[in-house]
């Protein structure tokens, strides 16, 4: 059980789990190639693994950390936009950004997200249930 599934609150429930696109993991395997970079593409691997992206029926959780914990969440009342980001290749490979701009100041991006139309249209739908 990860760290979404740990911190749900009475009532709420996971919609979804998002996935990192598998380009994320070329430096690694590069690295790891290279024998004398074995200890930097193993930690590299680590911090990937250690990735949890997720929706909830009340928030957008990124979460990352190998022993620590970093999370950066986002109330879905307090989402005004969704927006992807994808350059060429991104649309080519099907990775991209997602951006949720909140009320006041606060943003939440979601780095190199696998197929990132079908995360905002998961996020939405969970905004507006219709």
């Amino acid at each position: 059980m990860g760290y979404i599934e740990d911190s749900l609150t009475p009532g709420e429930e996971v919609v979804a789990h998002f996935h990192l696109h598998w380009k994320v993991w070329i430096v690694p395997v590069l690295l790891t190639l290279l024998v004398v970079t074995i200890p930097v593409a193993l930690y590299m691997a680590l911090k990937l693994w250690n990735i949890e992206h997720g929706l909830t029926t009340k928030r957008v959780v990124y979460k990352r950390g190998i022993i620590g914990r970093e999370t950066d969440e986002m109330q879905l009342s307090s989402v005004e936009t969704v927006e992807i980001r994808q350059s060429v290749w991104g649309r080519i490979l099907g990775f991209g950004e997602i951006q949720l701009t909140g009320r006041g100041t606060s943003d939440l991006n979601l780095i190199g997200m696998a197929r990132p139309l079908e995360v905002k249209k998961a996020i939405e739908s969970v905004r507006f249930p219709g």
